[in-house]
C-alpha cells in the first residue's frame, strides 16, 4: 500500500521563510537543496562490483590514490 503524503504545507513553509532571507542566503539554500538531492542517488551494492577486484595493480591505485588526495581533500572555507 501506497501512502501518498501532501507535501504543499512543507513546500508552503520553506518557501516563506526562504523569502524573508537575504538574496545570499537563499543561494547558499538553493546550493543546499541541490546538494541534499544528490545524496539521495543509490550506489552500487559491493557485491556487484566484486568483479572488478585485482583489475588495477596495487601501483595503479597507489597513483590513483594520490591524485585523490592532491585534487580532493582540499577544504574550501568560503564554501558554506
Amino acid at each position: 500500500m501506497v501512502v501518498k503524503v501532501d507535501t504543499k504545507p512543507i513546500q508552503q513553509e520553506i518557501l516563506m521563510e526562504v523569502n524573508r532571507l537575504p538574496f545570499h542566503f537563499q543561494k547558499r539554500v538553493l546550493e543546499f537543496a541541490r546538494a541534499l538531492r544528490f545524496t539521495l542517488n543509490e550506489g552500487t551494492p559491493g557485491r556487484d562490483l566484486l568483479r572488478f577486484a585485482g583489475v588495477i595493480s596495487p601501483e595503479e591505485g597507489e597513483l590513483m590514490k594520490r591524485a585523490i588526495e592532491d585534487a580532493c581533500e582540499r577544504v574550501d572555507a568560503n564554501e558554506w
